[in-house]
Order: C-alpha cells, then structure tokens, then sequence
C-alpha cells in the first residue's frame, strides 16, 4: 500500500474511483466498447498483457493511445511486419564516435506498447517480444537491460486474413492474461462514431494516473483477500478445461484437445480480485471469477475437429464450465 491510503479499504476506494473516472475520460473519444476498456484497464491493473482481437476498422489502435493518454505514461507503437528483426524492437549495440559499442534502445523501452497485428512477423520477432513480457527484460549481445515500470503490452490480431500470416503458438498466447475480442458498434454507436470523427472536435483528455500510482494498484490487487471456496472455484474451472481429467465436462471431452495450464487459474484469481475492487468490493466472489473466465479461458483452449465441424465456439464450451 502506498504512503498516500492510510488503510487498504481507502486504497482500494480509490482504485474504485480511478477506475471511473478512466472510464468517463476514455469514453470522450471512444463510443461504446465499455466491456473492452473495462477489460483492458484490469488486466493493467493486474499487471498483465492483453491481445485484443478484431477486424480492422474497430478503433484498436485508437483505444490503446487514449488509454496511454489518460495515463502519464510513454507510449510507443510497433507495426508488426514480415521484415521485422527482433533487434527492431528490442534495440541493438552501435558504434558510437569514440568507436566504443553503444547500446540503443528499441521501442520496446516504453510503459504502454502497442503491437499492432503481432501475426504479421515471423516466431523470431515475436519470440523476442514474448521474452520482454515475460521477463519484463530484453537481452541483447549478452546483456540484459531491464525495462521501464510499469510495462504494459497490448496486442491487436485481425482474425479475418490467415495468408501471410504466423499465428501465435499456444504456448506464446499463454503470455497473455486477456484475449479481448473487438466486435462492430450498434447502430446508435456508429451513427455517434463517425459524428465525432468527421467534425472538428478535439478532446483535451487529463491525466488520471501516474505510473507510481499504477505500480501501487497492482501490488494492492495482490493484497486483497479471497476466500478458499473462491480460490478454488477458480482453479477449478480452469482444471476443468483439461480433457480426460477428473474434472473434465462431457462438453470438454468432446470438443476440446488441449486445455488451460495453470497460469490460467492465476490469471483467473488476480482478474476477480481486480474485478471485486474497481466495484468497490474488498474481497471477489464467483461472479467476479465468472466475469473475466472467458477472457481468461477463452485463448487457452484448443478445440479439436469435432468442435470447428460442429461449429462449437470457445464462449459455448466456457459457458457450460459455470
């Protein structure tokens, strides 16, 4: 807890009150995807990445820097391409003018970094990203350089084009705390969207919060209790993922070959807790596991080709795991 609460009840009353008024200010520039910014903001929250999955045209890109720009925080954007060298990203050893090897750092020494559609670069780039999320480091010519906190990637992924294209592998996607799928506006929406886009107006977005007090937030969502009943709720709905376990649903058995690993219950648990406290409770119960499982579930299991014949999506299966 940070020096500024005098308690964790006041901490987390505040993240509850950050986390509106990063709403209301978001939502100057972008219309609806209320579930997207809320889902965003607590995998942020919970120190972890997120993979937003959409056709193009949805305002991705557009989201993640208004969020950057409502948050004191350094924004760097990556567009993925099949050129892409891993020293692109991650920076490479220069010789500078009194011929001594420089290091220059890439566009990952950044808080927030958008990766924009990470399926256009080849494993090796990719595989390079993945470490720094991971390891929160990046190692080049055999030394490490630690980055900047708080460290925050956010992916985009067009699912329509396959050609050209190199999918994330499963244990790759696991990297990623939320797979956030995008989809079209209402109606309502569209006609507000392209009103505003096509005017004169610009937004002055403030600045809610700094990375100090971002850091404090996600030390305090480690800190918030959980009754065991719901601990292993969590874990119990990611074991049930796992084809021919004793958990396992017909459903699973059926349609899916590969199921989520641990990380997933993790993921799930910190989610709830996160999900409990920008709603003002101190403790999650199973609805707040509920309300992120399938942002948490949904790129952790591998349907087999009974379900893709069937057309049996990983919402239905994750459905019947409640």
């Amino acid at each position: 807890m940070s020096a500024e609460y005098r308690s964790d009840v006041e901490a987390v009353d505040a993240m509850a009150k950050s986390f509106r008024e990063l709403r209301s200010e978001i939502g100057k520039v972008i219309i609806g995807q209320d579930d997207v910014v809320k889902a965003v903001i607590i995998s942020l929250f919970s120190n972890g990445h997120s993979l937003l999955v959409g056709v193009p045209g949805l305002a991705k890109t557009l989201l993640v820097s208004t969020i950057a720009d409502v948050l004191d925080l350094e924004f760097k954007r990556i567009q993925f391409t099949p050129d892409l060298m891993p020293s692109d990203i991650t920076g490479s050893e220069i010789l500078d003018e009194n011929r001594h090897f420089k290091f220059n750092k890439g566009p990952l020494f950044t808080n927030i970094l958008l990766a924009d559609e990470i399926n256009r670069t080849p494993p090796k780039t990719q595989a390079a990203l993945l470490e720094a999320m991971q390891e929160r480091s990046v190692t080049v010519a055999g030394e490490r350089h630690v980055l900047s906190k708080p460290f925050f990637v956010l992916a985009t992924q067009n699912p329509i084009e396959q050609e050209g294209t190199y999918p994330l592998p499963e244990a790759q996607l696991d990297r990623f705390m939320f797979n956030i799928p995008l989809d079209y506006p209402s109606y309502q929406e569209e006609v507000q969207v392209v009103k505003s886009t096509t005017s004169n107006d610009k937004y002055v977005l403030k600045n809610i919060l700094t990375g100090d007090q971002i850091l404090g937030f996600q030390s305090l969502v480690r800190k918030i209790p959980i009754a065991d009943n719901v601990l292993e709720y969590a874990v119990s709905l990611a074991s049930k993922t796992r084809p021919n376990t004793t958990l396992a649903t017909q459903e699973v058995n059926n349609y899916i070959s590969w199921g989520a690993g641990p990380r997933a219950s993790q993921y799930l648990v910190l989610g709830a807790k996160c999900h409990a406290a920008i709603h003002g409770k101190y403790s999650p119960d199973k609805e707040d596991v509920q309300a992120i499982a399938y942002y948490v579930l949904r790129h952790r299991i591998v349907k087999n080709y009974k379900a893709e014949a069937e057309g049996i999506t990983e919402e239905q299966i994750i459905k019947t795991l409640f």
